[in-house]
């Protein structure tokens, strides 16, 4: 497998940049590769449409990224990233957050596949990617994040067992759920432990137009 990256990837890390703009150079390094990783798997294995490919770094990594602009993971973090399909948000949270662990499941074993090819790709040492069902997950962790893999209450139902007590980051410990379009039915049970965060607050681009953030605290509704 290749590890170089093309001057698209480059032009492509301009958004990257545009809202990052402290990262160290192999953060950028790692940033930079996806897209020549992503582009070649995805054309044995495909976990990205074919559509959403040529938008990679803007509808996959940005995206996932944008959970950093609502919290700063602190060293030491545990999260567990459910129905990762190809690594989103997984895989680039954990370039952007080198001291945080994260454990990325899926119950599709060729996307997991993929995700251990990308991670060993960059020698992401924070990744684990393993062929779960959440369900079969048995540790705890200080968040669970997802994008949209279902509706919320199904969601919440499937990792509310998964969350530990002991929050230690400025954000309580909970769930951080990507999704978009109308959702409020869907949320009406669980407020007030519910924050919503409009992503068009953090992004221009017209993609983050209808997509949130939601964050749900979990430590004390177990």
């Amino acid at each position: 497998m290749s590890t170089t990256y093309s001057s698209t990837d480059k032009q492509n890390m301009d958004i990257i940049r545009k809202y990052f703009t402290d990262l160290t150079d192999q953060q950028l390094d790692h940033f930079a590769r996806l897209g020549t990783l992503y582009k070649e798997w995805n054309s044995k294995i495909n976990v990205i449409s074919r559509k959403d490919i040529e938008q990679l770094y803007e509808r996959h990594i940005l995206h996932s990224l944008s959970i950093a602009k609502i919290i700063q993971f602190k060293p030491g973090t545990t999260v567990l990233d459910v129905g990762t399909g190809g690594g989103f948000p997984g895989i680039p949270l954990a370039i952007l957050f080198p001291q945080t662990s994260f454990l990325l499941v899926d119950s599709i074993a060729k996307k997991i596949k993929v995700v251990n090819e990308v991670a060993s790709a960059l020698n992401l040492q924070n990744v684990k990617a393993e062929h779960l069902r959440v369900e079969e997950v048995k540790q705890k962790f200080d968040f669970v994040v997802s994008r949209a893999v279902t509706a919320f209450p199904t969601f919440f139902a499937m990792v509310r067992t998964k969350v530990a007590k002991q929050s230690n980051n400025d954000l309580p410990n909970g769930i951080l759920y990507l999704k978009g379009g109308d959702f409020e039915q869907e949320i009406s049970d669980f407020k007030p432990q519910v924050r919503i965060y409009d992503l068009r607050n953090y992004f221009e681009e017209e993609y983050f137009e209808t997509k949130r953030l939601i964050h749900l605290t979990l430590n004390n509704r177990q």
